[in-house]
């Protein structure tokens, strides 16, 4: 990820985008647009999906028109697929780290503005099950309140003369290359966190380039920095994902020297897209076994080039034998670091075992201990099956 830029003037404002920005949206887009393309004999290609990330409604709705070749004008296919979208907006998970930053910037005291190219009354909509967001932001923007929306500066530029600021003095985060360009046009210092995996290259005009929202350090823009880091390691909400153990890519022991013990990815596409890529740690159970400690990536392994995301577990424990197709129970507690490229294999092993020795002196901590005790590590799972998710998570709570 890109460092800041020095900035020459202090921040004391913060505008923030919302759709894959603070909301996982995407994953609302997918589960209406899926359902649709196959009424009218067409397949979701998540391929395509980036070239709608960061537009207008009307803008992202000619472009799944042309893309797939569907039979309406724009207007016809924004009112057969506005209603769909209206009945999900409730549904959309804030993405990790969301309401950690939102706390922290209202504990901090710093003044917010949501600014989104949404409509204000779905802005409204998205956010109406999030406790306090509304509350809290000093101003609402919308693309239907001012004359043009992102790439345009005018947004923000309403944004911060709502807030009474100084563009200069603002600090925006934006997850879309239309954002960011809208950002540096309004004369604003830009982070960007990319919501579409591999396409860095694009936010080059960004000050600086973050994985996701837990990778923010506040302190390098002159804002209190966060305090709940422990030793390396950020406590997260826990989640729970379980399933038979599969072979993976065979690169774990023989070309890494560091047995992974996979879980098939395609099992847990939904729990995957509510959390950021990166080095997770944790407990594992094998009911057969015991329990072990953990430490796991998520993601699309830059160093390999992974074309899906995946979930690639290390027991920190000598096996002496191989356990594929036996049941493996997982509970996530903590972050380590986004995922990253290394200039040699090499390189990338001694930072597996570095995050293999964070992980093994961290979850001796009471905070992280603590879960060695889940019932979900116990628990056997029935043959073939996966679990994860909140069902998973009630159980232990």
């Amino acid at each position: 990820m890109a460092a800041p830029k020095p900035i020459t003037r202090l921040i004391s404002h913060v505008i923030l985008d919302l759709d894959g920005t603070l909301l996982n949206t995407d994953c609302i887009v997918s589960q209406v647009l899926k359902p649709f393309l196959v009424k009218n004999g067409k397949k979701w290609d998540s391929k395509k999906a980036h070239k709608f990330v960061g537009k207008t409604p009307y803008e992202a709705a000619a472009v799944v028109l042309e893309d797939y070749g569907l039979p309406y004008s724009t207007e016809e296919f924004l009112s057969l697929i506005n209603p769909m979208f209206s009945e999900q907006w409730g549904n959309i998970k804030a993405l990790p780290g969301a309401n950690r930053l939102i706390k922290h910037l209202k504990s901090s005291r710093v003044p917010a503005a949501l600014a989104s190219n949404s409509s204000r009354s779905n802005i409204e909509s998205k956010i109406s099950c999030h406790q306090g967001w509304k509350e809290y932001f000093s101003a609402i923007v919308g693309a239907d309140e001012v004359e043009s929306g992102k790439p345009s500066p005018d947004i923000f530029l309403e944004a911060a003369k709502r807030m009474n600021a100084d563009p200069s003095n603002c600090l925006v985060i934006e997850d879309s290359v239309p954002g960011v360009t809208a950002g540096k046009a309004a004369g604003m210092h830009v982070i960007a966190v990319p919501s579409v995996p591999k396409r860095t290259d694009e936010f080059s005009s960004a000050d600086e380039i973050i994985n996701s929202l837990l990778d923010l350090r506040p302190e390098k823009w002159g804002l209190r920095p966060f305090n709940d880091w422990i030793e390396g390691t950020l406590p997260i909400d826990p989640w729970f994902i379980g399933g038979p153990v599969i072979k993976g890519f065979g690169r774990g022991s023989k070309v890494l020297g560091i047995p992974t013990a996979n879980l098939a990815a395609e099992n847990f596409s939904d729990i995957l897209s509510d959390h950021t890529s990166g080095v997770y740690f944790g407990w594992a159970g094998l009911p057969k076994r015991g329990i072990y400690k953990m430490v796991m990536s998520i993601g699309w392994n830059p160093y390999f080039d992974n074309t899906e995301k995946t979930i690639e577990p290390w027991l920190l424990h000598g096996f002496d034998e191989d356990f594929y197709g036996e049941e493996l129970r997982l509970v996530i507690v903590g972050y380590i670091r986004p995922e990253a490229n290394f200039p040699s294999l090499e390189s990338l092993i001694e930072r597996i075992h570095e995050d293999g020795r964070i992980a093994e002196n961290a979850l001796d901590l009471p905070e992280y201990a603590k879960y060695k005790e889940s019932p979900y590590l116990r628990n056997p799972l029935q043959q073939g099956a996966a679990t994860g998710g909140n069902e998973a998570e009630q159980e232990f709570i």
